[in-house]
């Protein structure tokens, strides 16, 4: 069951319509869900999207969904996400904002946080998405 959530544009801070989250969330008391970094692997530990950063990241969201799903979440639920992406260009965000405003449609989006980063645990991953999440307790 969702908890109620606030989402703050502060005057002051550019607008986040169209990237995918929002400046600020707040939520109330309720069951905090901490979920690790998803990636491009599926079930079977085999690399999905191979060089394309957005095919892995549509598979690092797909797992995102079902490790929210499993602790009874949903993305609506999550109130901050952290996306880390190797050799994080500009240009990655044209790839990447319409997939988390895809995903985290319907609602409104939560406060992130974008890292380029030299290298992942595997030298393949190009991407890993790590959430929080509240749910009533």
């Amino acid at each position: 069951m969702s908890v109620a959530k606030e989402h703050l544009s502060p005057a002051g801070l550019f607008s986040t319509e169209g990237f995918g989250f929002t400046q600020v969330v707040t939520s109330a008391p309720g069951k905090t869900i901490h979920v690790s970094g998803q990636v491009a692997w599926n079930a079977e530990r085999k690399l999905v999207g191979g060089n394309d950063l957005g095919q892995q990241a549509e598979q690092a969201l797909a797992n995102l969904r079902t490790a929210l799903a499993a602790a009874g979440a949903t993305p609506r639920d999550v109130v901050f996400l952290r996306v880390f992406v190797v050799n994080y260009r500009p240009e990655h965000a044209r790839v990447l904002s319409p997939l988390l405003e895809k995903f985290f449609a319907g609602g409104a989006p939560p406060a992130s946080t974008w890292l380029g980063v030299q290298s992942l645990a595997n030298p393949a991953f190009l991407i890993e998405i790590e959430a929080t999440a509240v749910v009533a307790g």
